[in-house]
């Protein structure tokens, strides 16, 4: 049972001794940190509106089920297709059903995608995948995985990331980062135009009306979901809404908590495919957007989480990824400390998702300083909640060698040392 002990242990060892990584984390802190601060100090309203986010969480959890059937009954009826994926095998089998072979598949960058591991199913369908967020299109160049939620290539320092587009291109790059950019545009422009299925995640989705809600700055998920014939979006259970109006006030709090930016460069609405009745009012599917719209809703543990009084708070996460960059603990352990979700909140996460022996390392390196708490837009309390679990994985047997000999000093001589008396 301490395989995944022995694993982790080497890959915090690995982080904390990788100079490079450091130095990338260490960069994007202090912009990000600056560039919210700046922020919230022009945006005050914030102050109210996260609160009334936060009870719109509250009752969309409790209504989870039914917010997620109506979601899907308004896509049908708008002609599009809707699914509720049990877990991560009956999602990917959805994803090949409705991809099929020897595709062309673009992505924007999409959490849940990833939680479901969702490229390497397609990939070994035969599928042909591009990551096209600049930072999950790094991180899949070098075979890596993501280390944020929200910037997954944050601990690639600029001088690295031209080393792997000089090895992709066959060609010196310099560490501009303008430059790499234009090389990232340049290389992937032709994708979006070729492609024959595009997949991207969803931010919140509005049940009364099937509006899917997708929020960027880079603008490759506006090319994703309309440029393909085929568009696939795929999100947990926990982000539908019940209203547009909600939908909104969940907009408006993401973008200065996620990035520092007073609102994102692109929001997208989408509802239902892409049509037109301008001949003769006769409404026609697959107009200069897609034919087809997708919908892919996940559990995969999120109801069970919210049956459970100590882990629903969970749930009401908007993953804007503050609390990481705030956290003293992942600014050095960086992506290693989590799995496919990172941080305090992350642990919960891949509780739920990927089961125990995922997290039951990482939940040590969690000091419940309580940082995560005091900067998260909707207050949630993951100290409590990882203290909650780290009994629970105690009480399952997945306990750290050295914590288990001290229990057993206390438990036989009443002291941790191991002596007699």
């Amino acid at each position: 049972m301490d395989e995944w002990l022995n694993k982790k242990d080497l890959e915090f060892r690995e982080w904390m001794l990788d100079e490079r990584r450091r130095l990338g984390i260490d960069r994007a802190v202090k912009a990000y940190v600056s560039a919210k601060e700046t922020a919230l100090q022009k945006m005050p309203e914030l102050e109210e509106m996260r609160k009334e986010v936060r009870l719109i969480k509250e009752e969309s959890i409790r209504k989870m089920p039914e917010l997620a059937k109506a979601a899907m009954d308004a896509i049908i009826d708008l002609k599009g297709m809707a699914y509720l994926a049990k877990d991560a095998e009956s999602a990917q089998e959805i994803f090949k059903e409705v991809v099929g072979r020897g595709k062309l598949v673009v992505k924007s960058k999409s959490l849940t995608s990833e939680e479901i591991c969702l490229n390497e199913a397609l990939e070994e369908a035969g599928n042909t995948v591009y990551e096209t967020d600049l930072g999950e299109f790094i991180i899949q160049l070098r075979k890596e995985k993501p280390s944020h939620i929200i910037n997954p290539s944050v601990h690639v320092p600029r001088e690295e990331v031209a080393k792997t587009f000089s090895q992709l291109l066959k060609r010196e790059v310099r560490p501009d980062i303008n430059g790499l950019v234009s090389v990232a545009r340049e290389f992937l422009r032709e994708k979006f135009c070729t492609a024959d299925v595009g997949i991207t995640g969803a931010n919140v989705v509005a049940a009364k009306t099937g509006t899917i809600f997708i929020i960027e700055n880079e603008g490759n998920a506006r090319f994703v979901s309309n440029a393909p014939p085929i568009h696939i979006a795929i999100t947990g259970m926990e982000k539908v809404v019940p209203t547009l109006s909600d939908a909104f006030k969940v907009v408006q709090v993401l973008p200065p908590y996620a990035t520092g930016v007073l609102m994102a460069a692109y929001v997208s609405l989408i509802t239902g495919p892409s049509k037109t009745a301008d001949i003769e009012k006769t409404i026609v599917y697959g107009a200069h957007g897609p034919k087809e719209l997708h919908l892919v809703l996940l559990d995969n543990g999120r109801t069970e989480m919210a049956k459970s009084p100590d882990f629903r708070e969970a749930l009401y996460c908007l993953r804007c990824g503050g609390c990481m960059y705030e956290c003293p603990v992942y600014r050095i352990l960086g992506g290693s400390f989590g799995n496919n979700y990172f941080g305090g909140i992350g642990i919960i996460w891949s509780y739920f998702t990927r089961g125990p022996e995922g997290v039951a390392a990482a939940i040590n390196a969690c000091t419940k300083c309580r940082r995560c708490k005091a900067v998260c837009p909707l207050e949630i309390d993951v100290p409590k909640m990882v203290e909650t679990l780290k009994s629970r994985l105690v009480r399952d047997g997945y306990s750290h060698p050295r914590h288990r000999e001290i229990m057993e000093s206390i438990a036989k001589n009443k002291n941790p040392f191991g002596l007699e008396r």
